[in-house]
């Protein structure tokens, strides 16, 4: 009875070894057939085949077709328009840097090409797709806390979207994210500032709140930027420039909660003399 039981397992584990081995054979002869039949395309086939693959959000195989396609046909218009179609699935499959590389030698390629300005939006979205995280996205205010290098790149695509091509279709949602961008950009000035404040080096912190100022004005972060100017003085015993911060910061943000106090704490003598 032990014998048959073996036997049965041994059987058993043969064909299950077989017919992995069959499916194996069965899908390498699947792709050299894709290839072999990919070989025999034309340039509109490719492409087709390609796009459908793309509709289909399989991006290995659109990525293997566009390469294909830019590999038999080296020219023509289905060639120039699958490099942006390529540069799309690097960004849709996880692969940012071959995005920036394909989208950075269509444009120097193509520069008169109708869809150039469609590459500077998409370089521009790739780099601002990879400056949030899935945290980020949960949490925008965390943006501010990360390295700003792509965010930066992005924010710079999308100003030469917008100065090179002001009537694309594609600058409204490039100016929307813009604002984004350079809210966060400024915010991470202030990070910075003020973690320089905590460590007393006052003159960095007093840089780095005019740097936001002068690069990223009209922002949020603008008050909070004055702020740390007028603390950074104060503490560098630079009267003249700590009252002109503070001066500036009243003017512009009355009601801001550093003001406020400030007004609250005049002496006793300063209240009963009104006449400032």
């Amino acid at each position: 009875m032990l014998h048959h039981s073996v036997l049965f397992r041994n059987v058993r584990w043969t064909r299950i070894l077989a017919l992995s081995m069959l499916g194996l054979v069965l899908c390498v002869s699947g792709c050299r057939k894709d290839k072999d039949f990919q070989g025999e395309m034309s340039a509109e086939e490719l492409y087709q085949q390609a796009t459908k693959s793309l509709n289909a959000r399989n991006w290995g195989r659109a990525a293997s077709a566009y390469k294909a396609l830019q590999t038999r046909y080296p020219f023509g218009r289905y060639t120039e328009q699958s490099m942006l179609d390529l540069s799309y699935v690097y960004f849709k499959g996880g692969q940012p840097e071959n995005a920036l590389s394909t989208l950075d030698r269509f444009i120097r390629t193509y520069p008169a090409h109708p869809s150039v300005d469609y590459a500077y939006y998409l370089k521009g979205l790739v780099n601002y797709e990879q400056n949030l995280g899935f945290l980020e996205k949960m949490m925008p205010e965390r943006v501010r806390d990360r390295d700003q290098s792509m965010a930066s790149d992005s924010f710079m695509d999308f100003s030469e979207l917008i100065r090179r091509f002001p009537d694309s279709r594609y600058v409204p949602d490039a100016r929307q994210r813009m604002i984004f961008l350079r809210n966060n950009l400024a915010a991470y000035e202030i990070t910075v500032a003020e973690y320089y404040m905590r460590r007393k080096a006052y003159i960095a912190a007093a840089n780095r709140a005019r740097y936001a100022l002068e690069t990223y004005p009209n922002t949020p972060q603008n008050a909070q930027a004055l702020i740390v100017l007028h603390k950074a003085y104060t503490e560098l015993d630079l009267p003249d420039l700590a009252e002109s911060s503070m001066a500036v910061l009243a003017l512009n943000y009355p009601d801001n909660y550093y003001v406020l106090g400030k007004k609250k704490k005049r002496s006793w003598a300063d209240r009963l003399w009104p006449f400032d």
